[in-house]
């Protein structure tokens, strides 16, 4: 079941996000979007949508960073295991906590609201309670890890990470004795993954990096009184 989990799977949701996003963006570039509900109603949206979203960005670099950087380089550079795992604690923890606040603003005012809600697909409203899911995780993750501050245990995830990308055989080796908060924190984001294509999700790689080099701005005009006669 871990060679099964965490050897295989990971392939099939890499390769079901890589290719479902391809088709669904030459398919259905009109559902490429993120159907925000703003303009529905105004109220706790933006607190909740700012929270929710610095709060799972500070995450996501920091998980892309801390599993994906080769350990050489921090021993090249002189960050110590302890380190890395306090850095992981406190800026994760933050993050995971603003993400938490804000989704639960966004979800209580997607099932409560009547307009919100009866503009939600099931979709919308499941891939949000999943992030929520995985955030509660992750967050619990932490306790487990202030047991372990050698950053033996960080080791051992970031060796099954970059195992996964380099096609090691042998990457499920290193997570099959993590403890279960573990295990469902990487199953549920690897499910996440798998699910990515077919969600609002979607929207994350579409960022509008290229205005940035537009080469003018956008006018938008008014609406002018006719002039008094």
């Amino acid at each position: 079941m871990n060679f099964l989990l965490f050897q295989i799977y990971p392939y099939i949701a890499l390769t079901v996000l890589a290719l479902g996003s391809i088709i669904r963006y030459e398919r259905d570039p009109f559902t490429w979007k993120s159907s925000s509900s703003q303009l529905l109603r105004r109220g706790r949206f933006i607190l909740g949508s700012v929270l929710f979203h610095v709060g799972v960005l500070t995450i996501f670099v920091g998980h892309l960073g801390g599993l994906l950087t080769p350990l050489w380089f921090f021993e090249l550079v002189g960050i110590s295991h302890t380190f890395k795992q306090w850095l992981a604690i406190i800026v994760g923890g933050a993050g995971a906590i603003m993400a938490l606040a804000g989704g639960a603003i966004l979800l209580h005012r997607r099932l409560t609201d009547p307009r919100v809600r009866a503009h939600s697909s099931f979709a919308d409203t499941w891939i949000l309670i999943l992030l929520m899911a995985q955030l509660v995780l992750g967050f619990l993750t932490i306790f487990v890890s202030l047991q372990h501050l050698d950053g033996d245990e960080m080791v051992k995830f970031m060796t099954w990470a970059q195992g996964i990308f380099t096609l090691r055989a042998d990457s499920w080796t290193h997570v099959a004795n993590a403890n279960i908060l573990f295990k469902l924190h990487i199953f549920l984001g690897l499910t996440i993954f798998l699910l990515f294509p077919f969600t609002r999700l979607v929207h994350m790689l579409s960022a509008p990096v290229r205005y940035l080099w537009r080469p003018g701005y956008q006018i938008v005009r008014g609406r002018r009184r006719p002039a008094a006669e």
